[in-house]
């Protein structure tokens, strides 16, 4: 017999959604505001401090001229930010992405204005003084709080305050590279932890918004463009040694980060004074070597073409990963990506003297992607992002290779990646895959009960309790019906409350008049197991009756929490029970020894 199947979907409809969207679009472009607020802020405090000029020329630190004296500004940089989350605001210390990813998961994705005030301004004071990070983390948290402020003047559920904040914090990531398609990549792997349209529509809405919005302030150029030779064969080899170099840097850093902090942790000081001593550690080494101070695009372009010979490329590989690492574990503001970037470039120009099967200045590129894939658990982010900021088209398949190994690598070494091991030591822990909820993929006319044992309406209690819930009873509860109408559902303790609290001759009630002061809850077969899941744990109940719709109430059939337990037993299946249908031949089939004969 043909079943009505309209009501079953690929994906959920959502009438909000237009709204929804509307929002994220104007997010994006204030988030690609913010953006060149932010960078406008790096600029003007490197001229400040290195240079002593009011001025947004764009200048790196690693020309200035202080000799010595280069010393004291991260110092001076790391004191300011200190006292600026101590008495302003704790938020805006770390990287952002996991305050981003706790604020999402554990505070109805509610942030505060102060956060999006302070956390560019404490990040231009940063990296402005020399601080060896990227304007990404800070713009993706300060995009993330814009998102979340928007969202808290209208009326939204968690769910799409949610959407909004992570459709700033992506629409933010693209405004500083321009790399559109990896920042929603970043959103789906990272942030929204799920797969819907409701929240993936908006966050690419806002990354485009933000694609179109950036060229007026940006251009519409690569950060790093490049066009490297196509690979040969053999250098599937070296993507295979250069991918798991690169998860094995990806993991030592990720270790030394916390071992640091938690050397921090240890110091008899307040935790607004480690940001000047991280700043004493970073002045130092940008007094060894000055071009691991500040952003260091250029050093990333310049370590990408091979602009930069092998011994200062070890120089800069060394320092910067001291650096950011002591900076990073002293609870200072600022991102990941950008270092990141130019330590796996390092890595990259280092194995380019001894890796065969392309052209050299491909395994800057690989060791970049490799590295940042492994580092935030996020391999399909880290390879269209190497992808966009460099247009290489040639790159793609060994970029594909060499970050999937490095993430494999890093995914059996480390239990948590960099983005939630903050998280966790704060008392979350974050399980990162996710899949289609069994639950989600039925729906109640799959698994519910058709043929139905019901209670007339005209039953009296004291029928009830003896027909139905005597020694012979079969069911936990029965639905109470009326012409095929569903009038609600009696079991056992609803009626004993009646036989233990009522005069005798109210045993003699019907049920329908004991049902008419309540609303019945049901379930209709058009709704997901999911739906029903939800509301048989939030009424305490053990079953709903089911009914051709809510108007006519007509009775169809009967689901129970053992009939959704059903689904999660063939899940686990599914993953665990190990089948074989075929068997391959293996040559030839007569046995090669005579059977062996029973005793007797």
């Amino acid at each position: 017999m043909h079943s009505d199947d309209s009501h079953k979907r690929d994906f959920s409809a959502n009438a909000r959604l237009p709204g929804i969207s509307a929002l994220a679009a104007v997010i994006g472009a204030l988030a690609t505001l913010a953006a060149f607020v932010l960078l406008s802020l790096i600029h003007w405090f490197t001229n400040l401090f290195f240079f002593g000029q009011f001025s947004f020329a764009d200048r790196s630190p690693a020309l200035n001229t202080l000799g010595p004296w280069v010393i004291v500004v991260p110092v001076i940089g790391g004191l300011i930010v200190g006292m600026m989350a101590r008495f302003g605001s704790e938020k805006i210390r770390g990287h952002g992405i996991p305050e981003a990813i706790e604020a999402i998961l554990f505070g109805k994705s509610r942030m505060s204005p102060k956060v999006a005030i302070l956390k560019p301004l404490s990040s231009g004071i940063v990296i402005g003084s020399g601080g060896p990070f990227g304007a990404e983390g800070p713009i993706i948290m300060t995009g993330g709080a814009i998102g979340s402020l928007l969202a808290q003047c209208v009326r939204v559920t968690s769910a799409e305050r949610k959407t909004l904040l992570v459709a700033g914090a992506a629409a933010g990531m693209t405004a500083v590279f321009g790399t559109p398609v990896a920042a929603v990549l970043l959103a789906v792997e990272l942030l929204l932890f799920e797969w819907r349209p409701r929240s993936f529509l908006p966050v690419a809405l806002a990354c485009a918004v933000a694609g179109f919005a950036r060229s007026a302030f940006f251009g519409t150029a690569p950060l790093f463009p490049m066009q490297t030779l196509p690979p040969h064969g053999t250098a599937l080899f070296s993507c295979l040694v250069a991918g798991l170099l690169a998860g094995a840097l990806a993991t030592g850093l990720s270790s030394a980060l916390y071992k640091i902090e938690d050397l921090f942790g240890r110091l008899p000081l307040h935790w607004s004074w480690w940001p000047a001593i991280g700043g004493l550690v970073v002045g130092i080494g940008g007094f060894i070597e000055p071009r691991a101070l500040g952003v260091g695009y250029d050093v990333i372009g310049d370590l990408l073409h091979q602009h930069i010979v092998l011994q200062a490329a070890i120089a800069i590989l060394v320092v910067k990963a001291v650096i950011w690492v002591v900076a990073l574990g002293s609870g200072t503001s600022g991102g990941v990506l950008a270092p990141l970037l130019m330590l796996g470039a390092g890595l990259g120009v280092v194995l380019s003297h001894v890796l065969p099967g392309s052209d050299p200045t491909l395994w800057p590129l690989v060791c970049m992607a490799a590295t940042l894939g492994a580092t935030l658990g996020a391999p399909l982010t880290a390879i269209v992002f190497a992808f966009g900021l460099t247009h290489d088209t040639n790159s793609l398949l060994p970029l594909l290779a060499a970050t999937l190994v490095a993430h494999g690598f890093a995914a059996v070494v480390m239990k948590r990646s960099i983005m939630t091991e903050k998280i966790a030591r704060r008392g979350y822990h974050i399980y990162r895959e996710y899949g289609v909820d069994p639950l989600e993929r039925h729906y109640v006319d799959e698994v519910m009960t058709r043929n139905v044992d019901t209670i007339d309406a005209n039953v009296t209690v004291r029928e009830a309790l003896e027909r139905y819930f005597g020694a012979n009873q079969q069911h936990r509860a029965f639905p109470v019906v009326r012409d095929g109408a569903v009038l609600g559902m009696v079991d056992r303790a609803m009626l004993d409350a009646v036989r233990a609290s009522a005069a005798t001759r109210e045993l003699d009630t019907p049920l329908e008049s004991l049902l008419a002061q309540r609303s019945p809850d049901m379930a209709l077969p058009e709704e997901t197991c999911r739906q029903i899941a939800t509301r048989l744990a939030i009424h305490g109940l053990e079953r709903l009756p089911v009914v051709a719709g809510s108007e006519s109430r007509r009775l169809v059939g009967i689901v129970s929490r053992s009939d959704l337990v059903k689904l999660s037993l063939s899940h686990f299946e599914e993953e665990h029970k190990r089948e074989r249908f075929r068997r391959i031949p293996m040559g030839n089939s007569r046995r090669r020894f005579p059977p062996v004969r029973k005793a007797g």
